[in-house]
């Protein structure tokens, strides 16, 4: 059995472990502050869920782990992992493009880390969902069918089911672009524009993913797999969703919780800067991100989006 460890005590991470943990299966949950969560068995962001015996909590790094599944924003990466880890398999279980290097997760870890080995876990899940026990299936992407397959033989369960991938790029794409979309069609429902506005966003934002991430080397049948298309469709329809949510209040011109982590804020800024370098013509991607800058109103985006040439499709 493989030594699992968890870094980052939050929603996602705590709801990973405790689905492992739930099998029987031994794993270490890294968070920096730990009191609570080791004399309760709960944390804050997973109300009403009991973290498994299974589990060990710590503030200590672990000093050995086959398998490290690292489940901290991708913002926070550079400051918040730990500077010496295990020889390992480093999954990353955040969605996002850092604004500092436009790097992806897994390009990041290899930067910070780069004795170890990278690989993605990714798709339509929200972190209640998968500590409930509910049925969730995700993809695991690594540069190569055997790393994949051998991640996806360890971190599979019953209620988890992983679908192993050795198209990195196309899966952490998709992570990160879906978020993006997810903010402009929390700010088309938040502005009243309508389900059919909704559907549109979706739909065009689904064709920018794709270009983005083929130019990058990805496969175009993974963005309408679990990581893309699956994530996009979870993601744009939910108030579960961070994303969503945030531009709902965009779109209603209303205030939203700063402590919150809204990955695809910051996401969507990095994505206009990678698709402008890249030649792309995004006007989705474009648009949010003046949404979220505060360079654009709803409506100037609405009217910059209608305004287009008309086109084939």
């Amino acid at each position: 059995m493989s030594k699992i460890a968890v870094l980052g005590g939050g929603a996602f991470g705590a709801a990973l472990a405790t689905a492992l943990g739930r099998e029987g299966i031994p794993v270490t949950m890294w968070m920096r502050n730990p009191g609570a969560a080791q004399s309760t068995r709960n944390v804050p962001r997973l109300p009403g869920v009991s973290l498994p015996d299974a589990i060990t909590i710590t503030d200590v790094p672990p000093e050995t782990a086959d398998i490290c599944l690292v489940a901290l924003p991708v913002q926070q990466l550079r400051k918040a992992l730990p500077p010496v880890l295990p020889t390992a398999a480093l999954v990353a279980c955040c969605k996002g493009i850092e604004a500092e290097s436009g790097l992806g997760p897994m390009d990041l870890l290899a930067e910070l880390q780069p004795q170890a080995s990278t690989a993605i876990l990714t798709g339509p899940s929200f972190a209640a969902d998968i500590a409930r026990g509910l049925p969730t299936a995700l993809t695991l992407a690594a540069h190569g069918t055997d790393d994949a397959q051998r991640l996806q033989a360890a971190l599979a369960t019953p209620r988890l089911r992983l679908y192993a991938s050795d198209d990195p790029v196309g899966a952490e794409m998709g992570g990160a672009l879906k978020n993006v979309i997810a903010i402009s069609c929390g700010a088309c429902i938040g502005a009243g524009l309508g389900s059919s506005a909704r559907a549109a966003l979706m739909t065009r934002g689904l064709f920018e993913m794709k270009e983005m991430a083929t130019t990058l080397g990805a496969r175009p049948e993974t963005l309408s797999g679990l990581s893309g298309l699956g994530d996009l469709t979870l993601t744009c329809h939910s108030e579960q969703s961070r994303n969503f949510r945030f531009g709902l209040t965009i779109g209603r011109g209303a205030a939203f919780d700063e402590d919150t982590t809204v990955e695809g804020a910051a996401t969507a800024l990095a994505a206009h800067e990678k698709a402008l370098a890249l030649g792309l013509d995004l006007p989705v991607i474009e648009a949010t991100a003046g949404l979220v800058s505060g360079a654009l109103s709803v409506q100037d985006a609405l009217n910059g989006l209608l305004s287009r040439p008309l086109r084939m499709e």
